[in-house]
């Protein structure tokens, strides 16, 4: 396969509404398009139980059910989805690149869709140990954990399926879970028999010399105690715009949202962004699916440099 087929016209990093609605734009246009999502199951629509304000509906679903037929109509009109975690960005040039902890993506331009899920480290010692025993990525660092005690932190399904995922490498794997009740207390990543929950319980402190050696942890009751372990992955969720990745290859605001004019472009040719990473005023379904609309249309326009967008009809 040659260069040029390895090229996508537009790569977008987010698999929530306003990716997705991106990709069914985008794809409808008959541009090559592709949809990195971190997982189907994370996200702030993926987590909501129960919608009936979306236009269309005529009975109410859950977000992840919504998720489902946005993905659905995106794979119906060519778009390509690939469940993967974006690390990095290359996004001066003409063809821009991402990169995933599987591989690297080639696009002429790239939609940015991410979310505002993010967090600022809040528990003592997270953001000193960052690196030395305190990750964010399961997938990324797994591998450093052969036959090690590690914990996970969080207690939706995102965090169940990533401690799965270490059970595969570690010794050990506790999750840690605030709630009594995990999202998804069928899953099977449960199964696993180095796997053990720790329900009700809140990690206070996250302590160790050059990387970490324990967390402190306090119950419902507020009785404190301490797990020796290696690693701590943390999987609990804000309202800060996921842009961790993009290391300043975008233009930033001071609370890190990206700046987009009306039809969803940054200040860099070739990268818009869409959704709740653009820090709406208000963040609901239904404008982070229309941001994305506006974003593939420009990027249309932009791939075929166009003066005017192109509208889609029936």
């Amino acid at each position: 396969m040659s260069d040029a087929e390895n090229i996508y016209d537009v790569v977008i990093i987010g698999g929530g509404p306003g990716g997705l609605s991106a990709a069914q734009y985008a794809s409808r246009a008959k541009l090559k398009t592709v949809v990195l999502d971190k997982s189907a199951t994370a996200g702030a629509l993926a987590y909501t139980g129960h919608i009936e304000n979306y236009p269309g509906l005529v009975d109410p679903v859950s977000g992840k059910e919504l998720l489902d037929i946005f993905r659905n109509q995106a794979l119906k009109f060519g778009a390509e989805y690939v469940e993967a975690q974006v690390v990095g960005v290359n996004l001066a040039g003409e063809v821009k690149e991402v990169f995933t902890m599987t591989g690297s993506y080639k696009g002429r331009a790239v939609i940015i869709a991410t979310g505002s899920m993010g967090r600022k480290a809040a528990i003592k010692g997270e953001a000193e140990f960052l690196g030395r025993g305190v990750s964010y990525c399961a997938v990324c660092d797994a591998a450093f954990y052969k036959d090690k005690t590690v914990c996970v932190i969080g207690n939706s399904e995102e965090a169940i399926k990533e401690a799965g995922y270490l059970s595969r490498f570690a010794g050990t794997v506790y999750l840690i879970s605030p709630t009594k009740k995990l999202k998804a207390e069928d899953h099977p990543a449960l199964e696993a028999p180095n796997l053990k929950v720790l329900p009700e319980n809140t990690v206070t402190a996250i302590e160790g010399t050059d990387s970490v050696d324990k967390v402190k942890l306090a119950d419902a009751a507020k009785n404190e105690s301490e797990l020796p372990l290696d690693g701590v992955f943390v999987y609990m969720h804000g309202s800060k715009p996921v842009v961790d990745y993009l290391y300043g290859a975008v233009e930033l605001t001071e609370t890190e949202c990206i700046p987009v004019n009306t039809m969803m472009e940054t200040a860099t040719p070739g990268v818009f962004a869409a959704g709740d990473v653009t820090c709406t005023e208000v963040r609901q379904v239904v404008i982070a699916a229309a941001n994305g609309c506006l974003a593939a249309l420009s990027a249309e326009k932009y791939i075929h440099h166009r003066t005017k967008s192109r509208a889609q009809w029936g």
